[in-house]
């Protein structure tokens, strides 16, 4: 345990970056080393039965230390963004509580879920309308984006006029509320400290890294689980059209060689990937690290300590 733990009351650390850098395991030695508990900041492990292709913590991890955000709902229900946040909020809250000495840790590679509580963005409660969206669908994109800029100017300036699902969501909050969407948004930040890690990794580096898992993951049985789901499930449950499960459902489907679906994981794996650093570069306060450093704990352990000893605690 570090010495300065004493200082840890009422703060919160984020380590995060693209997928296949390692922040799994880095996370479970940090905790370990801090007594803390690992917050899941991802959208497809929230999940149940959707294991190996999201790399969710193994059993044995999970025993390691405590994981939480993760098997929070089947595979045919949808959670939202505030959803989540709310979820996470909570968590955090309580693990002030009962664990003061012990910062939790916000883990993982969905930004805008770590965004939505390092922000506390402010997300209008409006749960999906599949016939709405059907009907809007039915409109045309160039239609409906239209429409948003009557509805809601300052929606459609920040909405490209290609981009479909943020047209549509825009929309439905709208005619759902009564009230445009840019008018229910904005920010309360948490009133506690929060220090943000990202990993990252050299070009070179990240494909060995991806290939590695990728294999690993096949290995580890997961074109039997995206069989299994299909036939729990139907082939249609749009869970199975994401990223691994699309790939290994048309292996199954005889559409392509196992050999093939690799390969096509492992691209758009890659280029998921290249989204999400795009993403989080857009924020400053995210300090990055070399997920290849071979001192790598130990310089992160280094900077947790810096934190803990110099942000002020929480005064409630």
């Amino acid at each position: 345990m570090l010495g300065s733990i004493e200082a840890a009351r009422g703060q919160t650390i984020v380590i995060c970056g693209a997928t296949a850098t390692g922040k799994s395991r880095l996370a479970i030695e940090v905790a370990q080393q801090l007594g803390s508990s690992i917050l899941s900041a991802d959208s497809r492990q929230v999940y149940r039965e959707f294991d190996i292709g999201t790399a969710k913590p193994t059993r044995e991890e999970q025993q390691l230390v405590p994981h939480y955000l993760i098997d929070l709902c089947d595979p045919t229900e949808t959670l939202t963004v505030a959803d989540y946040q709310q979820y996470c909020t909570d968590l955090i809250e309580c693990e002030h509580a009962q664990r003061p000495e012990s910062p939790p840790l916000l883990v993982g590679g969905t930004g805008l879920y770590i965004k939505a509580v390092a922000k506390g963005l402010k997300i209008p409660r409006v749960p999906p309308h599949p016939e709405l969206r059907c009907q809007l669908e039915g409109l045309g994109q160039s239609y409906c984006y239209q429409v948003l800029q009557q509805l809601d100017v300052a929606a459609a300036f920040k909405i490209h006029p290609n981009d479909a699902t943020r047209t549509l969501r825009a929309l439905e909050v709208c005619y759902v509320t009564g009230r445009p969407m840019s008018e229910q948004q904005g920010e309360n930040p948490p009133n506690y400290p929060i220090l943000q890690l990202g990993l990252h990794c050299e070009p070179q580096a990240f494909d060995r890294r991806l290939r590695k898992r990728t294999h690993q993951m096949v290995e580890m049985g997961f074109v039997k689980e995206v069989d299994r789901l299909c036939r729990r499930y139907g082939t249609d449950l749009p869970l199975l059209n994401t990223l691994g499960y699309a790939e290994m459902k048309r292996y199954l489907a005889d559409d392509m060689a196992l050999d093939e679906a690799i390969e096509q994981t492992v691209l758009h794996t890659r280029q998921f990937a290249k989204r999400q650093r795009t993403w989080f570069k857009a924020y400053p306060e995210i300090e990055w690290f070399d997920a290849d450093a071979p001192d790598l704990r130990d310089r992160i352990l280094f900077r947790i300590d810096r934190f803990l000893t110099s942000c002020p605690r929480l005064h409630k």
